[in-house]
């Protein structure tokens, strides 16, 4: 599979000159009042397109081809409190926009079906105190998601604590996701009177949902001026349909049927993270990741990152992400499990990222 990502930021904030050391002290002094205020504007776009051509929706045979253009505003604003502790606020909007080739065939009778388009709405909310009397931060969002076939809605909670000489810091995190999916089926194996999902069809479709629990822990330890270590473990639970109703799967007898998967799944990554600071204009990070799960998948990920400062307006961020799936397919073929494979993917991405003042 081919991918190609292109992504355009521009920042627009104001503050003072900031500096970084391994140990700071507090002075109450440098601390006023102050009423709301906005901080920063965030605005991204974003450009995406794969192609390939072992689509699920046509049951591993099919084009992949798809392209997304993907667009956020994200505003921050600020104040503090009479006990000197801030409050930040978070807006996210986020759209996104996208054609798939794959969807398209889930009425692949039809010369475009409703599935061949989408768009993507993801808003969120997040608000978080800061107390650097005691070191910690607290904090929650609200999001929600919106799909043609789902809607979602979410809660996270995260607190955080730093050392008193500021080198290390502790956090946890936690977040609940309640989806609600439309069944889409394949326009060949649906029974009859059963509706295709799209718009001006009044035939009814059933709905089920989806929910997923995760939890993070995560601790930062500065080992010098220059080096930064940090460790992180995820676990996660999801149950309801985990499957797509409209992926479809072959047998060697001629014969078809949906996606089907077990109706829970627990995952557990592990996590490490280098970053190196060789000066004012780059760093290197490099981060490594061990996944597995209840349904005997494992993985390896190994991330290599830099960031290098062209001028105050401008830096490029070049990495390179390898990936190496163990995959147990679960789908029965001929009453018996398909082969573990190896897979080995290689992702290479360019980032310009360009603030404007």
């Amino acid at each position: 599979m081919k991918k190609i990502i292109i992504s355009v930021a521009l920042l627009i904030a104001g503050w003072s000159g900031k500096s970084f050391a391994q140990s700071t002290q507090v002075d109450e002094s440098v601390y006023e009042k102050r009423k709301l205020k906005l901080e920063e504007v965030n605005f991204v776009s974003s450009y995406y397109s794969q192609n390939g051509n072992t689509s699920a929706v046509t049951g591993g045979i099919g084009t992949e081809q798809l392209t997304d253009i993907a667009n956020s505003i994200d505003l921050k604003l600020i104040k503090l409190d009479k006990h000197n502790r801030q409050h930040t606020f978070n807006i996210d909007l986020n759209v996104d926009f996208y054609t798939s080739a794959s969807s398209d065939k889930i009425d692949p009778l039809t010369i475009s079906s409703a599935s061949r388009k989408d768009t993507h709405f993801y808003p969120t909310l997040s608000w978080s105190i800061k107390n650097d009397l005691n070191r910690t931060s607290k904090g929650l969002s609200l999001s929600y998601s919106t799909e043609y076939d789902y809607k979602s809605y979410g809660l996270n909670l995260n607190f955080s604590k730093t050392s008193k000489d500021n080198n290390r810091e502790f956090s946890i995190k936690g977040g609940a996701f309640f989806d609600t999916w439309t069944i889409i089926l394949p326009a060949e194996l649906r029974p009859n009177g059963y509706g295709s999902g799209a718009h001006g069809d009044r035939d009814p479709v059933d709905y089920k949902p989806r929910n997923s629990y995760n939890m993070a822990f995560s601790l930062s330890q500065v080992i010098n001026k220059r080096l930064q270590v940090l460790f992180t473990v995820e676990p996660a639970y999801q149950e309801g349909l985990l499957s797509t109703p409209f992926h479809r799967i072959y047998f060697r007898d001629g014969s078809e049927t949906v996606e089907k998967l077990p109706g829970n799944r627990l995952k557990l990554p592990v996590g490490m993270r280098l970053s190196y600071f060789l000066g004012d204009r780059v760093i290197l990070r490099t981060f490594y990741r061990y996944y597995t799960d209840n349904w005997g998948m494992q993985a390896h990920t190994v991330n290599l990152e830099s960031s290098i400062k062209l001028s105050p307006y401008m830096s490029i961020s070049p990495f390179i992400v390898l990936i190496i799936n163990r995959l147990l397919n679960i789908f029965i073929l001929t009453g018996k499990m398909i082969r573990i494979v190896l897979i080995i993917q290689v992702i290479t991405i360019f980032q310009i990222l360009t603030p404007a003042f």
